[in-house]
């Protein structure tokens, strides 16, 4: 794991526990800025990423910034990878055939999870950097 994903992980889930947020969306917040920054440190060529946890009507939007100019990978979907799931099972990795993580490009896969826990998220290039947010 990059180093500054475990701290950005643990300063978001003091925040949230300040607010009192229940600790379903408190941990969903941890995975989901895991998986934000360690993007951001993955898919950039910058060592300065910030992140910012604000408070919105009914939730929580995260939001992690960096200067890069790097691609946001597209999540990986199942359904996307139909045909290679009727392929034999992959001979690496551990996985099963009934195991579809297995057959996904890695690029995506944190995304998946994202999209499944957050209420909505999106991403916005400037020419000061790129932000991706998040909405639980």
């Amino acid at each position: 794991m990059p180093r500054g994903v475990p701290e950005a992980r643990h300063r978001v889930q003091e925040a949230m526990r300040a607010w009192g947020e229940p600790a379903d969306r408190v941990e969903a917040a941890a995975l989901i800025v895991t998986e934000l920054v360690t993007n951001a440190v993955q898919h950039t060529g910058t060592r300065r990423i910030r992140c910012r946890l604000l408070r919105v009507a009914g939730g929580v939007r995260i939001c992690v910034w960096n200067r890069g100019k790097g691609r946001v990978p597209s999540p990986a979907r199942p359904d996307d990878s139909t045909e290679l799931l009727r392929g034999p099972a992959p001979e690496t990795g551990g996985h099963g055939a009934d195991d579809p993580s297995g057959c996904l490009p890695e690029d995506g896969r944190g995304l998946l999870l994202v999209d499944a826990l957050a209420t909505r998220w999106g991403t916005r290039a400037a020419l000061a950097g790129r932000l991706v947010w998040a909405d639980l």
